[in-house]
């Protein structure tokens, strides 16, 4: 049964500073623009195209892989920025690269409840700020983004999420990881730390040939659980992880036309990557209300993430 939401605004932000590996092009904040920032603009954004205000908002979901700060939650100081009135509720969800997913699920059951009627979900992340420059593979990879959608309760019961999946194999755990800031290594210990804890740390091929292991089962769940074909999506948006999505893509039975491939064009944007092409489609008018669009993607943990929205 269709879980009742549609989105009705949204908005992204990417960074002016342009840096180009051989094709691959990537974009970096600047130097005076802080996380905050970009989350702030993209919910300003996205609430205009709404054409609400912040203190129309019930719910505040943060959905970004590393936050501002320990605590509070990202989606307070986001909701502090964007108004010092209102009633909403705020808290962070977060899974990694696909912390939009987790968070479009957890608000579509909230929603489809009537616990909420309106939810504003943020997402983006800095990850250049955590990139090591000795591990090329991934200081190479990653570009900043943030990009917000605002939800509501929709009238028509056919538009909504038809169905998610979402599992982790912990076994992978510490393929793609930061270790130092929190509990396990806290900022009084840095002086005495490993400065490499501190900075983002990925085995790129361990990572690959874990998903490779694990996606094609996955996705075959997801399927039989949704009764979905390939044939009933009019897009697929997944999280551009690598310049290796393309043959995952393939190996998936993905359809090459109905797909979202933007890895050499704007890299990795972590948690911003799913909604900022999910935001890019909307603008081009590449889907439609009433089309259905898959939201999917790997993320640290190993976790995989998918879900079907009608639109």
């Amino acid at each position: 049964m269709t879980r009742s939401c549609e989105i009705a605004g949204w908005g992204t932000v990417l960074p002016e500073r342009v840096v180009r590996f051989g094709d691959q092009v990537r974009y970096r904040i600047e130097d005076g623009v802080s996380h905050l920032d970009m989350l702030a603009r993209a919910c300003e954004r996205a609430l205009e195209s709404a054409g609400i205000s912040a203190d129309d908002v019930d719910l505040v979901l943060g959905a970004s892989a590393a936050g501002i700060q320990p605590i509070p939650c990202t989606a307070a100081l986001v909701l502090e920025r964007l108004t010092l009135t209102g009633y909403a509720a705020a808290f962070d969800v977060n899974s990694t690269c696909t912390s939009f997913i987790t968070a479009l699920d957890v608000a579509s059951r909230y929603l489809d409840a009537g616990d909420y009627e309106t939810i504003l979900v943020v997402s983006g992340d800095v990850g250049t700020r955590f990139l090591n420059p000795e591990q090329p593979e991934s200081f190479e990879l990653f570009s900043d983004a943030a990009a917000a959608v605002v939800l509501r309760r929709s009238d028509d019961p056919g538009r909504g999420v038809i169905g998610s999946l979402q599992q982790t194999w912990p076994a992978y755990a510490h393929d793609t990881e930061i270790r130092g800031g929190l509990s396990r290594s806290p900022a009084q210990a840095f002086a005495v730390a490993d400065p490499a804890d501190y900075l983002f740390d990925m085995n790129g091929r361990r990572a690959l040939l874990g998903m490779m292991r694990v996606l094609p089962a996955f996705f075959e769940r997801f399927h039989q659980r949704i009764g979905l074909s390939h044939d009933d999506v009019a897009l697929w948006i997944p999280h551009q992880a690598s310049a290796a999505l393309g043959p995952m893509l393939d190996r998936l039975g993905i359809p090459a036309d109905r797909r979202v491939d933007e890895v050499m064009t704007y890299g990795n944007m972590v948690s911003a990557s799913v909604p900022f092409m999910l935001a890019r489609a909307l603008d081009a008018g590449r889907v439609s209300r009433g089309d259905t669009v898959v939201l999917c993607g790997t993320a640290a943990g190993l976790t995989a993430n998918v879900l079907a929205l009608r639109l």
